[in-house]
């Protein structure tokens, strides 16, 4: 039974950083974006919601990829960064893609928009992650 916690030091450890950098990387990706994600996601909108969820979803791959090969938290801090980076070009993406009317269309709930911000996003960071493996 005790080894199942022989990895508990790690985890405790581990676990509270990447939970830290999501965090914030969900502040700096609310900050960057020209709608407000949460209090549209609060009113019930589902094109915020599906967007910001692709994003926090694609970010936490990477930091899993991190913390499954780094050999440091430092190794963690510096891809997480680089991963944040990422995910702010996949949003850039998503807004050339869909044009100048995409902050309308997510405020209007357009959850056509909403998805694909979100998969542009998940895409980035299942990419992103996987380069990390190498």
């Amino acid at each position: 039974m005790l080894q199942y916690f022989s990895t508990l030091p790690a985890f405790l450890t581990w676990f509270p950083i990447a939970a830290a950098l999501l965090a914030a990387f969900g502040w700096v990706y609310h900050r960057v974006t020209p709608w407000h994600e949460l209090n549209l996601i609060r009113e019930g909108n589902l094109a915020a919601a599906v967007g910001y969820s692709g994003a926090l979803l694609g970010y936490a791959l990477v930091l899993a990829s991190v913390m499954a090969s780094a050999n440091s938290r430092a190794d963690l801090l510096i891809w997480a960064v680089i991963g944040l980076l990422v995910q702010l070009l996949a949003l850039g993406v998503a807004r050339l893609v869909l044009g100048p009317g995409l902050r309308g269309r997510i405020e209007a709930g357009e959850l056509a928009s909403g998805v694909l911000v979100g998969v542009i996003a998940l895409a980035a960071g299942i990419i992103n992650a996987a380069t990390m493996l190498h």
